[in-house]
């Protein structure tokens, strides 16, 4: 009783606590939540499953993208929304499909179609993230400013100057054209152009070696642009995005990409002898398109645009590697989720077909790949370094990032958590994955069975188990009815319609006649 007296109140209370801390049970710290994750996506325009992780073409060089896939998730049947860029990347980025949005084709000014949309990194940026990106993540001359905290080259202008080709009029003379509208005079290093060959096509349809070093094209802008954030300190979970623009056409890269793939070594697409017999008319309306490929037979140039894909192809790749080389030396590397993905697949002569637009298995075959670090909150079952051979669409990707990242799931999206397939690529996933062409051809994939339907007007079905290329059409075989009917039946019958915007002019958006 002496000894307690020699305590002040303070100190009796304070030994009252230690002993109460030693009873089990009572403890009682405050836990802190685990950092949010950042975001790094990395997307390449128009490029198809010629990589080596996805062995569509022998001759590929994609180191890079191949050390990422075996770090990561590879999904090799993963599949477009749309086979073309504005309905893909505006389905991407809102986890919708067209046919819930309305938003089908290229022209539509998809900010006007769906002015109240909340897109991926809109989201993240409600949810308190800094957003920031580069180059081509919506489509061309589209921004969205309300995205973005920041943006390169700037919120109104996403798409980076690079070189585009173009005749004058009068003169016939040659140029180079910059995105942003300047003119530029033909190098008098001797570049030659294909163009007098494609005028009827597409101005944008050609390949030749730029004389430019990487560090001048757009695209390394980009990619310096977001290596440059990855240095920086940010005291806010980041979601980054940086669009490459190529592959895209036209094929311009640097001439050492080209070195890498010797003319006369080219080999080309295999090809089925009347492949397109089989084909409904409106499948060979499609494949004849633009008459590409006769126009590129007749000017011998079959084997310069393949070595230009390839080039262009070699040189994104170089970039993707800068891009996760610039994330390993940041101090980000652990806690930064990374997709890689392109908007949809490419032709280069398959079934007489050349660009997009189509819905046969290598144009709506995309890449995506996935990885979440162990140093992510809950990713010590994710299985990186494995490939995932179940269907799998974009529209999936804005799900799967909300959830690795603890955030609330969107009301409204079409897509699905990826998150079992990343725990186990093995899981169990019969789910159809639906792809649309305008607002009335579809694809539908489910299992190993491919279906496609021209508005009634026309059908294919294809065993991509047994006829990986699609060279047999047996939608016509009576033995296949009962498949055809279960797959035409997922085709959704409530669709938006077709949602006319006015056309846009890169000068209007400049001169704010067009806001975003």
């Amino acid at each position: 009783m002496k000894i307690l007296m020699r305590f002040s109140k303070a100190g009796l209370v304070a030994v009252l606590a230690s002993l109460f801390w030693l009873i089990p049970g009572c403890q009682s710290t405050p836990e802190t939540p685990d950092p949010k994750p950042n975001v790094l996506l990395i997307s390449i325009d128009d490029l198809n499953n010629w990589i080596e992780p996805l062995g569509g073409h022998p001759q590929a060089k994609t180191p890079n993208l191949q050390r990422f896939a075996d770090a990561s998730l590879n999904f090799t049947n993963a599949y477009c929304a749309s086979p073309s860029c504005n309905p893909s990347r505006t389905a991407l980025m809102t986890g919708k499909h067209p046919y819930v949005t309305g938003l089908y084709r290229n022209p539509q000014i998809w900010r006007h179609v769906l002015p109240d949309e909340i897109t991926l990194p809109e989201y993240f940026k409600q949810a308190g993230y800094w957003t920031g990106g580069a180059g081509k993540i919506y489509h061309n001359n589209m921004p969205d400013p309300r995205s973005w905290d920041d943006y390169y080259p700037s919120k109104i202008k996403h798409m980076p100057d690079h070189y585009l080709p173009d005749i004058d009029s009068t003169s016939g003379k040659k140029y180079f054209r910059m995105m942003d509208n300047e003119i530029r005079e033909d190098d008098p290093k001797g570049i030659t152009f294909n163009m007098p060959v494609f005028e009827r096509m597409y101005v944008a349809f050609d390949f030749e070696p730029l004389p430019f070093e990487t560090e001048q094209t757009g695209d390394y802008g980009s990619v310096n642009w977001v290596s440059e954030q990855l240095n920086k300190k940010h005291d806010k979970p980041f979601f980054l995005a940086c669009g490459i623009y190529r592959p895209h056409l036209p094929w311009y890269v640097p001439q050492e990409f080209f070195d890498q793939f010797p003319l006369d070594e080219i080999q080309l697409p295999e090809l089925y002898p009347d492949d397109l017999a089989d084909l409904p008319e409106m499948g060979k309306n499609t494949a004849s398109r633009g008459r590409y490929h006769q126009h590129v037979l007749e000017a011998g140039l079959w084997k310069k645009a393949v070595q230009g894909y390839l080039a262009a192809i070699y040189y994104a790749d170089h970039l993707v590697g800068q891009l996760l080389k610039a994330l390993e030396e940041s101090e980000y590397a652990e806690n930064t989720i990374v997709v890689i993905f392109s908007d949809h697949g490419w032709q280069l002569g398959e079934k007489d077909h050349w660009r997009k637009f189509a819905l046969w298995e290598n144009v709506i075959n995309t890449v995506l790949m996935m990885k979440v670090p162990p140093g992510v909150a809950g990713a010590s079952d994710i299985k990186n370094g494995n490939a995932v051979h179940r269907n799998v669409s974009l529209v999936d990707i804005f799900p799967t990032l909300t959830e690795l990242c603890g955030l609330p799931s969107k009301e409204g999206i079409t897509g699905r958590s990826l998150l079992p397939l990343l725990r186990n690529p093995e899981e169990e996933w019969d789910y159809p994955v639906i792809t649309s062409l305008k607002e009335n051809y579809y694809s539908v994939i489910q299992d190993q069975w491919h279906y496609i339907n021209y508005n009634d007007e026309g059908e294919e079905l294809y065993d991509l188990d047994k006829d990986p290329n699609e060279w047999q059409n047996i939608a016509a075989d009576p033995s296949f009815q009962e498949i055809k009917d279960h797959l035409k039946a997922l085709i959704p019958k409530e669709r938006h319609e077709y949602v006319k915007t006015a056309p846009i002019r890169w000068e209007d958006v400049l001169s704010g006649k067009i806001k975003f």
